[in-house]
This record gives structure tokens, C-alpha cells and sequence, in this order.
């Protein structure tokens, strides 16, 4: 008998192969078939809110008070600044990639299998994994604890358990509905944060409840200043330790977010059209968001302000909601709480996206169980979503009195898991671009970005010295802590195992590909034909010009 719909996996190599290696690589297995695949149901707006609901999370509305309380207003600003332009070049050079190949089924780890090497693909895709896993758990985490602001008879095991299970329900019905879903979820954080930007610059003027108007007074020397003294007495140190720090745990915000996009290229209508415009407004509005909302914390709250030290990720420890409640406002608080919960449950909705599309993706490369390949008949991996489902329930852990603890836990171990990710990223765009080169097809990329590869070369170095000394605050005296310590380092080893494991395995002990055998031929015939169907749409009105220049 025929198997069901639902329960049917993607066959492989149902094309001709066109693999210019003798071995057999990651373009010759994925399956490049009309059927059997991921539906293409995600329009611009889509993708483009869903990379900004997986950046806007608890990273911006409580992380950044972590920072703000431990080194002051202007490295939390000025770090921010930094981490976005490194943003900005990892985005970059995924938008070249997955706009040249937006194959169904694309993820990070299937480019690094076919541009750079087998085993640095398996270790980055179960990293990446294992990454989104933990965001999720991190998210539902920070979820549960706002609910708890309103009130704590409901345990918060079952304020998680709610949050997981409306996270599970969104990635296992249609794509366009998970679409949707996200497109809403992140237009209520995006709004939520204008406002607050908006009351941000109305404070300042002087504009709240008790007319104080505050300026950039908090940054005014002993009021308590634009740093605060961090590690060492030197002031210089100190000043630079602490944008270093600030610069190190800026990343949780922003980790991940850049591959939404890329993860979802092979479920966007039109790729080709909507992959770069999406990946250019994303950045110049991460900008506007993280650039203004950091400057506007810092404006509206001290970095002594007792109420950031508590070390609670609930809505209490939102610079945001401190600097309304400085400025007499009563009754915002809970709207910002409401605010909070959503974009803890926007992110969680990305993450989970994004972790099972990896996992899916691996299936096909032979990198995973084929298991994870099987889709129901709306073209979703259902198997995929909830193994990845399953483990985001370590949020669970949380049902203890150490919640807060068990969240930082988690936010640092994925933070460093991004900045591996990234730094295999930036290997494989810069393989992918000289593969095109040596080809002599770097003219027919249908996608160029600015000051390439130099960016990239310049923001490797920064990425392999901000893993380097991401614990660097535990070597000094009296800072040692070995929770701290391997929250930091952890990632490294497992890693490496992953990696030099695949290699014992395999028996392939060649660092990479030779670029001449590098494919970039595979899908792109196929990619220039879906491109060749596509029809912009016209706007017959000035109305309709507006919204397709937003969406």
C-alpha cells in the first residue's frame, strides 16, 4: 500500500545528479522535485518578521538591563552599535548564498557541506540544533516567569507547559499559518518597542506624569555615570573590559536571527525577489530598534538602579518597565509585561521553526535519522518539529526555585553556540565566493552586497577573538566560578567532538574540499527557471505602492 500523505518522506536524488566531485556530496542527495517537498508559503513580510521576531526577544527587553546594571549606558549602547554591523556581514553572506541556490529543503549546514566540507557541516548543523533548542527553552523560560508577574498561584510548570504546546500547535499547521502567526507576533513586539522608544524621548524632554525631564543625565559623571566600574580600577581598563563584556553579551540578542531568513529561502514565494529585499530592510531595522531602544534605556534608567541587580528575568528587571516606573506612570507596566510575553513567545515560535528546518535539512543530506525527512500533506516536518519539541522542554528545569540561574545557564550556552555558528558562516561564503570565482561565475550571482569579502575577513577576526574571551570576566581575581566558566567554554569541546568524530567515522581526513571540486552548478538551473515564472506584482495605487514597499 501506498504511503499516506502525511506520512511520506522526501525521496532523494530524484534528479540527475550533477555533482562535479567523484563523491557523492550534499547538492547530488538533496531532492530537487516540484513534490514531496516544504511548501513555499512564506511571502516578504513573512520572512522578514520572522527574522525580526527571533532577534526582538528577551535579549533586548531584559538582557539588555543585565548589561545596563554590570557596565553602564554607553557600552550597552555602543555595543549594540558593534554587534549589529557584525549583523549586518553575516547576513550578507547568507543572502548570497541562499539567493543563488534558494533550494526547498536549504539550511546552513547543507551550504558548508557543499562549499567547505562534510564534517564541518554535520558538527555546525547538530550545533546549530542543539542552539535553537536551547533558545527555545530560554524563551518559554522567560515566558513562564512573565506570567508569573501577574500572579503566582499557577505554578509555573503549567504557565511552560501552555507555552509550549501553542509554540508545538504553530509549527505543525500549514507554513503560511505559521507565517501569519509569527507576522502578527512581531508586529505587536515592533509596535511595542516604537512605543517605548517614542515614551523614551517624551521622558527625556520632561514630558512624564512628574514633568522630570532627564536628559542625558544618568550619564553625567557621579550620577551615576556613562560606565560603571567594572573588574579593575584603571579607568581605561575598565572602560574597554566593559564594552568588551557588553560586546560579548549583546550577541544573545542577535544570534540565530540572520538564518531565519536563509532557513526559510526554501519555503518563500519568489525567492530570488524577496530573499534580498527582505535581508536589506532587516538590517537598517534591527538598527532602529536595538540602536534607539539602547540609547533609550540608558537615558531613562540608571545603572545603580537597585531593581536591575536582582538577577530575575521577569518583567521587574525591563529597564523599560524601571523607567516607567521612575517616571510615575502607573498602569504601562503591565502592558510592557504583556509586550515581554509576547516577544517571548514570537522568538520561541522562530526558534522552533528554525530548529526543525535544520534538522530537516540534515535528514536530507544523510547528516540525520531520514526520519526527520517524513512531512505531512500542508508540506511540514512534522517529525522534525516535534523531536526538536521534546527537547525544548528542558524549560522544565525551571520549575525549580533556580530559574532565573537555569536562564542565564541557557542564554550563555547559546550564545556561544551562535558565535560558532557564525564563524563556520563566514568560512563557507568565503569558500562559496572564491568557488564562484575560480568558476568564473561570480558576475551571475543574482545578489551582491557591499565591501565583500573584506567585511567578511574582518568580521571573522572579530568573531573568533569574541569566542575566544567570551568567559575572560572569570580569570580575573575573585571572579572565578566554574558554573560560569563552562556556561562560557562548554560548546567548544562538543564541538570539536562532533567535528573530529565525523571525521573517524567517515575516514575523510581532508580539511576541505578542493575549491576546483566545489559544486555550484547543482539546483541552478532549476532556481533560474522558478525565477523565470515569477511576476512582481504592480500597484495600481499609492496605498498598495506603500504596503508593497513595507512588505
Amino acid at each position: 500500500m501506498a504511503e499516506k500523505d502525511s506520512e511520506r518522506q522526501a525521496p532523494l536524488g530524484t534528479v540527475e545528479e550533477i555533482s562535479m566531485t567523484p563523491t557523492r556530496t550534499a547538492a547530488s542527495k538533496i531532492d530537487l522535485a516540484p513534490t514531496h517537498q516544504l511548501e513555499r508559503g512564506l511571502k516578504s513580510r513573512h520572512i522578514q518578521f520572522l527574522a525580526l521576531g527571533g532577534a526582538i526577544g528577551t535579549g533586548l527587553f531584559v538582557g539588555s538591563g543585565g548589561i545596563l546594571s554590570t557596565v553602564g549606558p554607553a557600552p550597552l549602547f555602543m555595543a549594540y552599535l558593534s554587534m549589529i554591523l557584525v549583523v549586518w556581514v553575516i547576513m550578507n553572506n547568507l543572502a548570497e548564498m541562499v539567493t543563488y541556490l534558494p533550494l526547498k529543503g536549504i539550511s546552513v549546514p547543507y551550504l558548508v557541506d557543499r562549499f567547505v566540507d562534510p564534517s564541518l557541516s554535520f558538527a555546525a548543523g547538530w550545533n546549530y540544533w542543539y542552539a535553537y533548542v536551547i533558545l527555545v527553552a530560554t524563551e518559554a523560560t522567560a515566558g513562564a516567569i512573565v506570567l508569573q508577574y501577574w500572579t503566582e498561584a499557577v505554578p509555573v510548570a503549567v504557565w511552560i507547559a501552555m507555552i509550549l504546546i501553542v509554540i508545538l500547535l504553530l509549527n505543525t499547521i500549514a507554513v503560511s499559518f505559521f507565517g501569519e502567526a509569527e507576522f502578527w507576533f512581531a508586529s505587536i513586539k515592533l509596535l511595542t518597542i516604537t512605543g517605548l522608544i517614542i515614551l523614551s524621548i517624551v521622558l527625556f524632554f520632561g514630558g512624564g506624569p512628574n514633568h522630570d525631564r532627564t536628559g542625558f543625565r544618568y550619564w553625567e559623571t557621579n550620577k551615576p555615570g556613562a560606565f560603571a566600574p567594572y573588574l579593575v580600577k584603571d579607568q581605561p581598563t575598565s572602560r574597554f573590559l566593559a564594552y568588551w563584556y557588553a560586546f560579548i553579551r549583546a550577541g544573545f540578542a542577535f544570534i540565530t536571527s540572520p538564518e531565519l531568513i536563509a532557513l526559510a529561502a526554501g519555503e518563500t514565494v519568489a525567492p530570488r525577489r524577496n530573499i534580498p529585499k527582505a535581508s536589506r530592510r532587516y538590517v537598517w531595522r534591527l538598527a532602529i530598534f536595538y540602536g534607539l531602544g539602547s540609547l533609550a534605556i540608558g537615558v531613562i534608567v540608571p545603572y545603580d538602579d537597585p531593581r536591575l541587580l536582582n538577577g530575575k528575568s521577569n518583567a521587574s528587571a525591563s529597564p523599560f518597565v524601571i523607567g516607567i516606573f521612575r517616571a510615575g506612570i502607573k498602569g504601562l507596566d503591565h502592558v510592557i509585561n504583556a509586550a515581554i510575553l509576547t516577544s517571548a513567545w514570537s522568538a520561541g515560535n522562530a526558534f522552533l521553526y528554525s530548529g526543525s528546518r535544520v534538522l530537516y535539512s540534515m535528514s536530507q543530506t544523510g547528516q540525520a535519522p531520514k526520519i526527520f525527512s517524513l512531512t505531512s500533506k500542508r508540506g511540514v516536518p512534522y517529525v522534525a518539529v516535534s523531536f526538536t519539541w521534546l527537547f525544548g522542554c528542558l524549560a522544565f528545569l525551571n520549575a525549580s526555585t533556580s530559574g532565573a540561574t537555569v536562564f542565564n545557564w541557557f542564554s550563555n550556552i547559546s550564545t556561544i553556540s551562535g558565535f560558532i555558528a557564525w564563524i563556520v558562516v563566514t568560512v563557507t561564503y568565503l569558500r562559496f565566493r572564491k568557488a564562484m570565482k575560480v568558476n568564473g561565475m561570480l558576475h551571475s550571482l543574482p545578489y551582491k552586497t557591499a565591501l565583500q569579502p573584506y567585511a567578511t575577513y574582518i568580521v571573522l577576526f572579530i568573531i573568533v577573538l569574541l569566542t575566544l574571551t567570551n568567559g575572560f570576566y572569570v580569570f580575573f581575581p575573585s571572579q572565578w566560578s566554574i558554573s560560569n566558566f563552562l556556561a562560557a567554554y562548554i560548546t567548544l569541546p562538543i564541538f570539536l567532538v562532533l567535528y573530529l568524530g565525523h571525521k573517524v567515522w567517515t575516514k575523510n581526513w581532508s580539511f576541505a574540499r578542493r575549491i576546483e571540486d566545489v559544486d555550484v552548478m547543482t539546483g541552478k538551473q532549476e532556481m533560474d527557471d522558478l525565477e523565470a515564472t515569477d511576476v512582481p506584482p504592480v500597484p495600481r495605487n499609492w496605498l498598495e505602492k506603500a504596503w508593497f514597499w513595507l512588505a
